[in-house]
C-alpha cells in the first residue's frame, strides 16, 4: 500500500509548532494531492480566442466573397448575428447593481464580446462601402465608444469596458490630430502626447473615483491599468524627446512627473496587493532612472560614458534581481494607515 504523500511546507511548519498532529497533516496532504486540477482559466482563454477567431474569420470570408454575396446580404447577416448575440446576452443578464453582478450564464459573456466585435465589423464595412461618416474618422471611432461604455456598465463586463476605453482613446487621438496619424506618420506629435497624457490622467481619476465611491469598484483595475499605461507611455516619449534635443529642464520635469505617477502606482499596488501595478511602477521608474543617468553622463562629457555604462548597467541588473527576489516582501509589507482592500488584480 503506497504511503500518503508528504505534507507541504505549511503543514510541516504547523507540525513543528505542535499545532497539527501528523495523521491529520498526512490526510490533508493526501486530499490536496487528489484535488482535481482546475481548467477554468484555460477554458476561458480558449473561448476568448475562439470568439476573436470567429469574428476575424467572418471578416476574411466577407472580403473573399464580397462580389458574389452582395452588400445587402453581408450587412443583413452580420447585423443578424450581432443582434442574436446581444439578444442572448441581454436575456441572461443579471439585474443591474453597482457591485459585482452575479454571472447567470458563461456563454452570455462571450456572446456579448462577439456581438461587440461584430458591431465593429458591421460599422467598418458600412463605412468602407457607403462612407456614412464621410471623412470624419473621429466620429467612426466615437460610435463604438458611445455603444460599448454603457454596455459595459449594463452587463457588468470589464472586457467590453476595455474595448470602449480603447475606442475612446482612438477618438481622442483622431480628434486632436485628424489626419496626421494617417498621412504623416506622426504618431507621437505634441498634440497626441498631450491628449494621451490628459486622457490617461482622466482614466486614472475615474478608476480611483469608482473604487472610492463604490460605483463598479471592480472596474477600477481596468481604468487604472489603461490610464496609467497611456499617460506614462506618452510621458516617456516626452522624456526621450527632451533628451534627444538636449532640453534638460523639460526632461527633468517630465521625469519628476513620471516618478510621481510611479509612486502613486506603487502605493496602490501595496494597498491592493497587485503585482500588475507593482511591476508597472517599477518598470517605468527604472526607465526614468536610466534616462536621467544617460542625460547626466552626456552632460558630464564623452569620457565618462564607457565608465558610467560599466558601473550603471551591472548595478541596475543587480537591483532588478534583488527586486524580483524580494517582490513578495515588497508587496505584502506594512502598508501603514491604508487598509489592504482586495481588488480584482490582486494575485
Amino acid at each position: 500500500m503506497p504511503s500518503p504523500p508528504p505534507p507541504n511546507l505549511y503543514l510541516l511548519d504547523l507540525q513543528a509548532r505542535g499545532l497539527l498532529p501528523p495523521t491529520q497533516a498526512a490526510t490533508i496532504a493526501a486530499a490536496d494531492q487528489a484535488r482535481p486540477f482546475s481548467l477554468h482559466y484555460e477554458l476561458r482563454a480558449l473561448l476568448y480566442l475562439g470568439t476573436t477567431l470567429l469574428a476575424g474569420g467572418l471578416g476574411v470570408l466577407i472580403y473573399q466573397h464580397i462580389d458574389s454575396i452582395g452588400h445587402g446580404v453581408i450587412i443583413a447577416v452580420v447585423a443578424g448575428l450581432m443582434a442574436a448575440c446581444l439578444g442572448y446576452a441581454a436575456r441572461h443578464r443579471a439585474a443591474f447593481t453597482w457591485g459585482i453582478a452575479p454571472k447567470t450564464s458563461i456563454g452570455a459573456d462571450y456572446l456579448l464580446i462577439l456581438g461587440c466585435l461584430l458591431f465593429v465589423v458591421l460599422e467598418s464595412y458600412v463605412q468602407y462601402q457607403y462612407h456614412i461618416f464621410g471623412d470624419q474618422y473621429g466620429l467612426a471611432t466615437a460610435v463604438p465608444a458611445l455603444v460599448f461604455l454603457p454596455l459595459a456598465y449594463w452587463f457588468d463586463h470589464r472586457g467590453v469596458l476595455a474595448m470602449g476605453l480603447t475606442a475612446l482613446a482612438s477618438w481622442v487621438g483622431l480628434t486632436v490630430a485628424p489626419l496626421a496619424v494617417l498621412t504623416e506618420n506622426e504618431f507621437w506629435n505634441d498634440h497626441i502626447r498631450g491628449a494621451a497624457i490628459g486622457l490617461g490622467l482622466v482614466l486614472m481619476a475615474a478608476g480611483f473615483y469608482s473604487e472610492h465611491r463604490g460605483r463598479k469598484a471592480h472596474f477600477a483595475f481596468t481604468y487604472l491599468l489603461l490610464g496609467s499605461n497611456l499617460a506614462l507611455a506618452a510621458l516617456a516619449t516626452v522624456l526621450l524627446d527632451g533628451i534627444m534635443h538636449e532640453r534638460f529642464l523639460a526632461g527633468m520635469s517630465t521625469a519628476l512627473l513620471m516618478l510621481g505617477l510611479c509612486a502613486g502606482l506603487f502605493w496602490y499596488a501595496r494597498r491592493t496587493h497587485s503585482y500588475w501595478f507593482l511591476l508597472l511602477a517599477a518598470g517605468y521608474a527604472y526607465f526614468v532612472a536610466s534616462c536621467i543617468f544617460i542625460q547626466l553622463i552626456l552632460a558630464l562629457g564623452d569620457g565618462l560614458i564607457v565608465a558610467g555604462a560599466f558601473i550603471y548597467f551591472p548595478a541596475s541588473a543587480l537591483a532588478v534581481v534583488l527586486f524580483f527576489i524580494n517582490l513578495k516582501n515588497i508587496l505584502h509589507g506594512s502598508t501603514g494607515a491604508f487598509p489592504a482592500s482586495k481588488s480584482p488584480s490582486a494575485s
